[in-house]
């Protein structure tokens, strides 16, 4: 494991510009309706692999490499060229073996089929023969360029919250990740004090990210940072403290310094004295980051919430941190549904009866027009030849 992300070939490799992430929609956007479906695509699709890891015992660890992979196979790659299910069990079962939580690939595919074969995804053509599984391993390695090793923030979260002590976060966080020191710390101590209430939101906050593309558009040390930086805000005893040191700095008097021997007598009395609390403004302040930066990402995470919040799962994830932006409560926008209970095929819907929101039922329609649409397009681009719906299995069959 590399030490360091910068030293690392992931600087420039992995982290991609949005020009780049819009081009590898391109195929997509012309066969879906509504460009934002793509963006509830990355929550779906995240919380489906959440789940699936749930089901297979990983770590979150685990999860967040699993879906990192997702995201970078989804830069060369469309959804409507492929079949996501066998990628994500790709990416489930590659992400074990990267991060030392290996499951054996019988128990990847039985796992996996079980799990998509239940609504709402209702999958009854995921592979039961290991083979196909293993080769779809090998399409995703090679656009992975061979490349495992993924750095994630949970590591730079514990470094600066003072939480190296725990062998079990230790044991999630991974890799050593930033250095100490002035190059990233700047001037200040590079520590945070908070309550471990506070800590999990921050935390919480980093798991959320994995829902959109952060993971792809920023090094991992600013999404931490900015976890911090929204949990001083969301997070209520944080808050109520950072606003009584602002209230203090503003009701305190400006003094001129004191007698030599007023200091030696202040310096002496305090060990009698309660240890003031930590500066919050001055911690970030005296960062060797970006805070205009800091600032975008964070705008880009409300909006991550704001999205999530039109989203209507079945039963909200429990790890997320979005209840502390909306106070807990449940979207209200529901998607076009009949008197049956059973959402509007995609297909029939006008744009007025078309959902402000999102579920996964719908997507699932969504993407399975979009497939359709791809496939007619290249059977009649394609002169009799046999066209097959999965990318990745395409060059399988030219070889053969």
């Amino acid at each position: 494991m590399a030490t360091d992300f910068w030293a690392s070939s992931h600087y420039k490799r992995w982290i991609v510009d949005r020009a780049t992430l819009k081009e590898s929609r391109s195929d997509d956007l012309q066969y879906v309706d509504d460009p934002e479906y793509l963006d509830f695509f990355a929550i779906f699709f995240a919380n489906v692999i959440t789940k699936l890891g749930k089901k297979l015992n990983f770590r979150q660890r685990v999860i967040a490499t699993a879906i990192v992979f997702f995201r970078r196979f989804y830069i060369k790659n469309s959804y409507c060229e492929t079949d996501p299910f066998i990628v994500i069990a790709a990416c489930c079962y590659v992400a074990g073996k990267a991060e030392e939580s290996p499951v054996h690939i019988k128990n990847m595919v039985a796992e996996a089929r079980l799990f998509f074969s239940q609504q709402p995804y209702g999958v009854k053509y995921f592979p039961s023969d290991n083979s196909k599984l293993a080769e779809m391993e090998f399409y995703l390695v090679a656009d992975l360029e061979c490349d495992l090793t993924v750095f994630h923030p949970y590591r730079t979260l514990l470094s600066i919250c003072k939480k190296e002590s725990s062998t079990d976060l230790q044991t999630e966080a991974g890799e050593v990740g930033m250095d100490d020191g002035p190059r990233y710390w700047g001037s200040g101590d590079g520590q945070l004090e908070l309550s471990d209430d506070a800590f999990q939101l921050a935390w919480s906050i980093v798991n959320d990210t994995y829902r959109s593309d952060l993971c792809l558009l920023y090094p991992p040390h600013l999404l931490a940072i900015t976890a911090l930086y929204l949990t001083v805000v969301l997070h209520g005893p944080t808050r109520e403290l950072l606003q009584q040191q602002s209230h203090s700095v503003e009701t305190t008097p400006v003094h001129s310094s004191p007698r030599r021997s007023s200091r030696q007598n202040s310096s002496t009395s305090m060990g009698h004295t309660k240890k003031p609390s930590q500066d919050f403004v001055a911690f970030f302040a005296e960062l060797n980051i970006s805070m205009p930066l800091v600032a975008t990402i964070a705008q880009e995470i409300i909006s991550l919430y704001t999205l999530w919040e039109r989203y209507i799962e079945d039963s909200d994830l429990v790890d997320s941190a979005r209840g502390a932006f909306y106070g807990h409560a449940s979207a209200q926008a529901q998607p076009a549904v009949n008197h049956s209970g059973m959402s509007t095929p995609v297909e029939s819907l006008d744009d007025a009866q078309r959902p402000h929101g999102a579920t996964p039922t719908f997507l699932l329609q969504v993407l399975t027009k979009m497939r359709e649409n791809r496939l007619s397009d290249m059977a009649h681009a394609s002169s009799g030849r046999p066209v097959v719906v999965n990318k990745m299995l395409e060059r399988t069959q030219a070889a053969g």
